[in-house]
């Protein structure tokens, strides 16, 4: 609607997908202020609502995989072996995605309603979180992890370590007080085997990068549901629950 005086790469009028701080405001709004750095282009021919996942759970799965654990999105990379655990969730959902543009396989624990689904995003194996070897986290074809994008909380650092490989690493997308304890006994144990809190540090580029796989067809945003701005509380609501399949969207 309106740019600043130094901004350069925009007019009004443009269509474009941003991170909002939300230590200086919020999203939920009809109209919200964000930084030119991390603002980029929405082209006409992807919508609003398939872009509006990626400024956090995008964000924060492509920085997990090609930060904090090296995978190279073009392929050229050495094989690896990864674990997306809630690889039906928000952030789940896209790493899936992003780490079979590597040289990945990938295995993937989610509920049994979203079984094939996360199958169908790529995932080389899927296993039901709520079956024995689901809550053990366990490869169905034996495999150890190079490394973990662990979406969800409540998994102690023994159900990991037994499947991790030498040098494994576990990146927490949410890491808790605990998940911090470990990561600084295993820094001070000079353990090969590592836990990685995830701080995301949202950049432009990263987020146009993302915009261009979905405009390419090589990224989809999976839309659990839509709600009005006058229902948010609703929506607020539904990803309290915790079982949302996707991003849920606001719409205005």
């Amino acid at each position: 609607m309106e740019v600043g005086q130094g901004v350069r790469k925009f007019k009004p009028g443009d269509k474009v997908v941003a991170f909002v701080n939300p230590f200086s405001g919020g999203g939920l709004a009809e109209f919200a202020v964000a930084k030119e750095s991390i603002t980029a282009s929405r082209p006409s021919e992807s919508s609003a609502s398939e872009c509006a996942g990626l400024p956090v759970a995008g964000l924060t799965a492509l920085q997990a995989l090609t930060k904090s654990i090296g995978i190279k999105l073009d392929g050229s990379g050495e094989r690896k072996n990864i674990l997306v655990t809630a690889a039906s969730g928000g952030v789940g959902h896209y790493a899936v995605q992003l780490a079979k543009l590597g040289n990945t396989h990938v295995t993937a624990t989610c509920g049994a309603r979203n079984i094939e689904l996360v199958k169908s995003l790529g995932a080389d194996e899927v296993i039901d979180y709520k079956t024995p070897d689901g809550a053990a986290l366990k490869s169905p074809s034996g495999k150890k992890y190079d490394a973990v994008i662990h979406c969800v909380v409540g998994f102690p650092w023994s159900t990991f370590e037994p499947n991790l490989t030498m040098n494994g690493k576990v990146v927490d997308i949410s890491p808790s007080s605990a998940s911090m304890l470990t990561f600084a006994l295993k820094k001070l144990t000079f353990s090969k085997k590592q836990l990685v809190p995830l701080l995301l540090i949202p950049k432009g580029e990263d987020l146009q990068y993302l915009i261009d796989l979905v405009k390419e067809g090589k990224l989809k945003t999976v839309v659990d549901s839509k709600y009005p701005l006058t229902k948010a509380e609703d929506a607020w609501a539904k990803s309290i629950d915790g079982h949302a399949t996707g991003k849920i969207i606001i719409e205005f």
